[in-house]
């Protein structure tokens, strides 16, 4: 279906049929609507306006992250915030409200966002952040659920070039890390820690900023490997991501304390490197778990997240670890809070991959953070509600045309009349870890 969906069309079309879909790269199914009609915003993917001077952009919401990039480099403009893919949408930037590894200078995507147009049943909205509805607020991080997004206009940032300078640090343990990760934000720009989750502890700190070597060479987006097609097995085991790990610690090992320049897509995007890499994972593909936990809380936490992950015997093929800063984002279900992020992701082995998860849950929640929604396909009712206790204002907010699966499977489920918005309840909802 064209994404070029009017209003007369959301009108006639039956309840909760709609959902606005972007590029598809979420890892659950905040981007699904198996029982209705997806609007597919890709045809809509025009660049309206840049202004060079200001760095202001606006575009349509198809546009691809690695179309503004081309667009907006050479006159020496960036993202403000990217995530860990080019290959996504600005409208699904904009649902998302997508962070990177940047969060404790410019927060989240939303905001650096200066205008939207949204298309809803009730008719077309221009809003602002000063916006009084509260419908910009729910559009940002909404996951599309408010209506369809015809118009983004996005404040750029300036950068001297598109190579960074990186500084790579390793560490034997957490403690090491979480001593240095609030030293490594304030003098950096970017900010993010590896993990080898097989090995106990360590990993690697990279630090970056922009260069200044003026180079706006965008380059190719052509992946410079691929796996051609589906293994009808997990290519992603233990064996082979402990030597992988193992392999990666001490070649950026023997490159700590050098200051490296990298090319910005190594820096930002080493997946978008391997075409189709999730075939790895074989047929029964992979859950990503991302958990936000508070400063006071992470040390313990993370760590008891680890060592669960490794007592199940699960493998996490890639396992970052980031700080959250405090800048606010102006979206009602935003993602990130001050703190800190672990991002582990696991092959699907059925039920024990799900136990896992679920006891991950349970220490997320525990803690005070929260599970992230779009990068999630299981997560229970309780679980999101505990995240998030201010869900039902999205609910409040959300076209009433629109739904996805991810919306059906939690919100819908939780009663309306707030007494699932006590966390203190989690102990009644969850089940006990079987990990």
């Amino acid at each position: 279906m064209s994404g070029a969906v009017a209003v007369r069309d959301i009108e006639s079309a039956a309840a909760d049929r709609y959902l606005p879909f972007g590029n598809g790269r979420s890892y659950g199914d905040s981007c699904h609507n198996d029982g209705g009609v997806l609007a597919d915003m890709r045809s809509q993917n025009n660049i309206i306006s840049f202004d060079a001077q200001s760095g202001l952009l606006t575009a349509e919401p198809g546009v691809f992250l690695h179309e503004i990039i081309d667009h907006c480099a050479p006159h020496g403009w960036f993202l403000p915030v990217t995530p860990g893919t080019r290959f996504v949408t600005l409208g699904g930037a904009v649902a998302n409200d997508v962070h990177g590894k940047n969060h404790h200078v410019r927060g989240t995507f939303g905001c650096h966002v200066e205008a939207l147009t949204l298309v809803r049943s009730d008719g077309v909205h221009r809003l602002t952040p000063d916006d009084l509805s509260g419908l910009f607020q729910a559009t940002i991080g909404g996951m599309g659920l408010t209506g369809m997004i015809a118009r983004v206009t996005l404040r750029m940032m300036k950068i001297a070039s598109l190579d960074v300078t990186e500084k790579l640090i390793p560490f034997q343990t957490l403690d090491e890390y979480f001593a240095q990760a609030e030293q490594a934000d304030a003098d950096n720009e970017y900010a993010v820690a590896w993990l080898d989750q097989l090995s106990g502890e360590r990993g690697i700190l990279m630090t970056a900023n922009h260069a200044d070597n003026g180079n706006f060479d965008t380059g190719s987006h052509k992946a410079k490997l691929q796996v051609p097609f589906k293994l009808p097995f997990n290519a992603l085991n233990h064996l082979s991501l402990k030597a992988f790990n193992t392999a990666f610690y001490y070649a950026k090992k023997r490159k700590s304390g050098q200051l490296l320049t990298s090319n910005y897509q190594d820096f930002f995007y080493p997946l978008d490197a391997v075409e189709n890499w999730n075939r790895l994972y074989g047929p029964r593909g992979l859950f990503q778990h991302q958990s936000a936990i508070p400063a006071d809380r992470a040390v313990d936490t993370i760590r008891l997240m680890l060592y669960a992950s490794q007592r199940a015997g699960q493998a996490s093929f890639l396992t970052v670890l980031k700080r959250f800063g405090a800048v606010n984002s102006p979206g009602l279900l935003s993602f990130p809070q001050p703190g800190y992020t672990l991002t582990l992701d696991f092959p699907n082995r059925g039920e024990k991959t799900l136990a896992l998860l679920r006891e991950l849950d349970r220490l997320t929640v525990q803690a005070g953070g929260r599970v992230n929604p779009y990068k999630d396909a299981r997560m229970s009712a309780q679980t999101f509600a505990a995240s998030f206790p201010n869900w039902e204002q999205l609910e409040a907010k959300r076209d009433p045309k629109i739904m996805s699966d991810f919306w059906r499977r939690t919100a819908q489920k939780l009663p309306k009349n707030g007494n699932a918005n006590n966390s203190n309840e989690l102990v009644q909802w969850t089940e006990t870890p079987s990990v």
